[in-house]
């Protein structure tokens, strides 16, 4: 199946397994060490690798405005509503800067199918012209020229910018720049495999998932976890009932067969 800019050829859920775990606790002797945590961390990359197939292919090939406006449309949405949302902006304002100028309630329009269309129509339009004041045009291919770290920062002065979106526009985009997106079926593997702590929200979660991964691993390498940890998230390790017994990580999880 060809890459498509609006969806991704491996996010949909699977029906989740009938199965019903009891939960319990599982003791623990002593809190793992940072050391222990990035062994444990490239053992999970290197096993969900083998099973989902690294290299994965980038699924689309957007520039990095226009991935910020489907980042931004993503949240919380579905992958297959939030491409039609930005399939029909795209359709009906070519240029991005007419979708500035435009009236708020047809952007909210074209975009019913996502999640909060109410919010997110004003807000793509404010985070849009903050970039023209910020950068003096509509283009966000400059931050090639930054490192990750600078290029990041920059994004997240924008007003609605979070962690989750500066990683996807670097990392998705054709920048192909180094940076580990978390969406919530990675931030909630994480927290099964005990990578980070239960109340440790997304937001937070990035510098730290990231730091437990090699410092010069390359573009692809992070796009790469990011992939097979939300891909296990959505095909084994689901919100409800996970289905722990054709887990490959099972026999290193402490949530393993007992989460319901």
């Amino acid at each position: 199946m060809a890459p498509n800019p609006t969806t991704h050829p491996n996010r949909s859920e699977r029906p989740a397994p009938s199965r019903s775990v009891r939960r319990t606790a599982r003791p623990s002797d002593a809190e793992p060490s940072s050391t222990d945590l990035e062994a444990k961390a490239r053992l999970v990359h290197d096993r969900l690798c083998a099973v989902y197939g690294c290299p994965i292919g980038y699924f689309h090939d957007l520039d990095p405005l226009s991935e910020l406006v489907s980042s931004l449309l993503s949240h919380r949405t579905r992958n297959a509503d939030s491409g039609r949302a930005f399939k029909a902006l795209r359709q009906r304002f070519p240029d991005w800067g007419e979708l500035i100028a435009a009236d708020t309630a047809e952007v909210e329009s074209l975009i019913h199918g996502v999640r909060w269309p109410e919010q997110k129509a004003p807000r793509i339009q404010a985070i849009l012209k903050g970039v023209r004041e910020r950068a003096g045009r509509l283009d966000l291919q400059f931050l090639a020229g930054m490192e990750p770290a600078e290029a990041r920062a920059w994004l997240e002065e924008l007003p609605g910018v979070g962690p989750k979106t500066s990683a996807a526009v670097l990392s998705f985009s054709t920048l192909r720049m180094p940076a580990l997106p978390v969406d919530s079926h990675h931030h909630r593997v994480a927290i099964r495999l005990g990578l980070i702590a239960p109340d440790l929200a997304v937001g937070p979660s990035h510098p730290v998932l990231r730091a437990q991964l090699p410092a010069d691993w390359s573009a692809q390498d992070l796009y790469d976890n990011h992939e097979v940890l939300m891909l296990h998230g959505q095909k084994v390790c689901y919100h409800r009932r996970p289905a722990c017994e054709r887990c490959t990580l099972a026999d290193i999880c402490p949530s393993a067969f007992k989460v319901s």
